[in-house]
């Protein structure tokens, strides 16, 4: 017989469609307002964890979608829809793939056990108002986007999410069913404490501490309670992943607003006492510093060594289109994209790649044929809508243009806009950073 759903009710005040439709509309905002990473490499890996960790949980209800936001502090968040934000500092701090897991577990397990619409129906019994005033919120914001952005914080994600963060049980739960979802995604379930105690431990003392223990305490009692519920589990033995050690180079190298000299000296210094596994990563990582100081010739030598290792890996061909298309060679850069195609159909990094290169090769309808497809596939990533763009203005359609940007507008909740009639055109590296 199944047993009543108890932990994701919340029904009565907002419906699962409400919650997609609420979760779209703030996250455009979101990108409107905040420095969203739009890098293919990285939203790919989160992604693929992300999703890993979902096919894993229990009671999912909405579609998930992962996103970064260039910040060294570290934090997470998740609100309506299914959407689950990481602060790209996060990486910064985390050691291992799991322990990055099991921060996006434990922010999965507060969509899927609905908390903000459960904390909204809390407030619905004592104040009628509130979701109405969410709606206006949204309304308001369609309308004036900085006032509505102003008003929705006070009604929705920002400020509830705080709220619920600090109900104990709320958090506690968030961390028994992360721990059960690391577990059955083969996870180290450990790593969530042992995350958990060093960042209590760093920042004891701190008298600034990050966002994330402000709005997600770590007090003894938590941190023992993972610890315990860890120990439950029978011992994984879990290999470093180099896709994480990869993903944190290049953020490391592209997103810490770091300077080269000093991003060299950390891949240096911390390559000298990591696995053997993992110092593809570091080796990558300075190839990438090296790209973008326009050191080419340093960049190809460690890019040909780590693409004779592995040559489908696509931190690598991702970096080498960049090479090929930086030293004037975009019709190799777009040669091994589609090489790279014929082994990874329809894969996201492979094809914005090969259109970016289409589009340096003058292969003006090529790449929009291709762009056509990507958008048509992920019309929510910007990416795809501005080499679209771009690709058009090269080829004098200014009308395909236009609509390629207002997919941009649309997505960033410019809805009140004046199109000007002169574009520049960006390049796939400028979109990344």
């Amino acid at each position: 017989m199944d047993l009543p759903d108890i932990g994701t009710a919340a029904g009565a005040t907002l419906t699962i469609d409400q919650e997609l439709i609420y979760g779209d509309a703030y996250m455009r905002m979101i990108r409107a307002s905040s420095p969203i990473v739009n890098d293919p490499v990285l939203n790919e890996y989160i992604d693929s964890v992300g999703h890993r960790l979902v096919s894993s949980a229990n009671d999912v209800k909405t579609p998930f979608t992962f996103f970064m936001i260039r910040d060294r502090n570290i934090n997470a968040f998740a609100f309506f829809g299914g959407y689950v934000a990481l602060h790209s500092g996060l990486f910064l701090h985390a050691h291992t793939e799991s322990e990055l897991a099991s921060v996006m577990a434990h922010e999965i397990a507060h969509v899927t056990q609905r908390h903000l619409a459960r904390r909204m129906e809390d407030e619905a019994r004592r104040s009628p108002a509130t979701v109405a005033a969410l709606v206006g919120s949204l309304l308001l914001a369609i309308a004036a986007p900085q006032a509505g952005m102003a008003a929705l914080t006070a009604t929705t994600a920002g400020s509830m999410q705080a709220s619920i963060n600090y109900t104990r049980s709320n958090e506690k739960e968030a961390d028994r069913f992360g721990i059960a979802t690391l577990a059955r995604a083969q996870f180290d379930v450990n790593d969530m404490p042992r995350f958990f105690g060093r960042l209590a431990d760093e920042y004891r003392y701190a008298s600034k501490p990050p966002p994330m223990l402000l709005t997600h305490p770590l007090p003894e009692d938590r941190i023992t309670d993972t610890r315990e519920r860890a120990q439950a589990y029978p011992p994984l033995r879990v290999q470093p992943s180099i896709n994480y050690h990869l993903a944190r180079a290049r953020i490391v190298a592209r997103q810490a607003g770091i300077k080269s000299d000093a991003a060299l000296d950390w891949f240096e210094r911390t390559a000298r006492k990591a696995s053997p596994k993992i110092q593809n990563s570091f080796e990558y990582g300075k190839a990438l510093v090296y790209l973008d100081t326009n050191k080419l010739d340093k960049a190809e030598e460690i890019l040909t060594k780590l693409l004779d290792y592995d040559p489908n890996n696509n931190f690598y061909l991702d970096a080498a289109s960049d090479l090929y298309i930086a030293k004037k060679q975009p019709e190799k850069a777009a040669e091994m994209m589609k090489s790279a195609l014929l082994v990874k159909p329809n894969n996201a990094v492979i094809s914005i790649n090969y259109a970016n290169a289409l589009i340096e090769s003058d292969k003006l309808d090529e790449a929009i044929k291709v762009l056509q497809r990507y958008t048509h596939d992920r019309p929510n990533d910007t990416n795809g809508w501005h080499l679209l763009s771009d690709a058009n203005i090269k080829k004098g359609n200014s009308a395909e243009d236009l609509a390629a940007r207002a997919e941009i507008m649309a997505l960033n909740a410019q809805w009140i806009s004046r199109f000007r009639c002169t574009h520049k055109p960006v390049s796939l590296r400028n979109l990344e950073a």
